[in-house]
């Protein structure tokens, strides 16, 4: 995993959910290990991702697929994110055969 996107990633804006939503079990977040596997929660939504490092117009991304649980029932699908700005992610989440939607992450230490 690249140093530039490795860390843990704050969710401040979703397409689909509200701040409040995507907080409700725990502050929302993306996180990229260096091994190039990932996790991610918001709502009530947990995921563990596989991670693969390319570029998007020009500019460092990440694209994944991923598994895990939605308040219990097994999920999956695939995503996106790109270096928008230093400490600034944008990119997209799809849930296999669902939902899918924006978002915004600020790097987790830039938050305040």
């Amino acid at each position: 995993m690249s140093m530039t996107l490795a860390g843990r990633w704050g969710i401040v804006a979703m397409d689909l959910w509200d701040r409040e939503a995507i907080d409700l079990v725990e502050p929302g977040f993306l996180e990229f290990h260096s091994d190039g596997t990932g996790e991610f929660g918001f709502i009530a939504v947990r995921g563990w991702m596989d991670c693969r490092i390319g570029t998007r117009d020009g500019r460092e991304c990440v694209e994944f697929s991923w598994e895990g649980n939605d308040e219990g029932d097994p999920v999956s699908g695939r995503g996106w994110a790109v270096l928008a700005e230093p400490d600034m992610l944008r990119g997209h989440l799809f849930f296999h055969l669902g939902d899918d939607s924006g978002f915004a992450a600020r790097r987790f230490e830039a938050q305040s």
